[in-house]
C-alpha cells in the first residue's frame, strides 16, 4: 500500500516541498521512499545547494526563506 506525503527539504536559505509516495507494509522498514522518489530528494538538495532554483522547482514548490528582525 502507498500514500502520498511531502517531504521538506532545507539548504541555505531555501526550502522546498516535495511530493512523495511512501510504501507501508508489514516490515520494520515500513513506511519507505520509492528509489526513485529518493533520487528525487537528491536531486532537488543539490540543486538548491547549488542554488539552481529551477532544477529545483520541477520537482516541487521552493521557498526562499528570510530572516526576521527580533524586537
Amino acid at each position: 500500500m502507498t500514500r502520498k506525503s511531502i517531504k521538506l527539504i532545507h539548504e541555505g536559505k531555501y526550502a522546498a516541498e516535495v511530493p512523495v509516495e511512501l510504501i507501508e507494509d508489514d516490515t520494520a522498514w515500513s513506511p519507505y521512499l520509492t528509489p526513485a522518489d529518493a533520487k528525487k530528494l537528491d536531486t532537488v538538495r543539490l540543486a538548491l545547494r547549488a542554488g539552481n532554483i529551477a532544477e529545483a522547482a520541477k520537482h516541487g514548490r521552493v521557498f526562499e526563506l528570510t530572516p526576521v528582525a527580533a524586537k
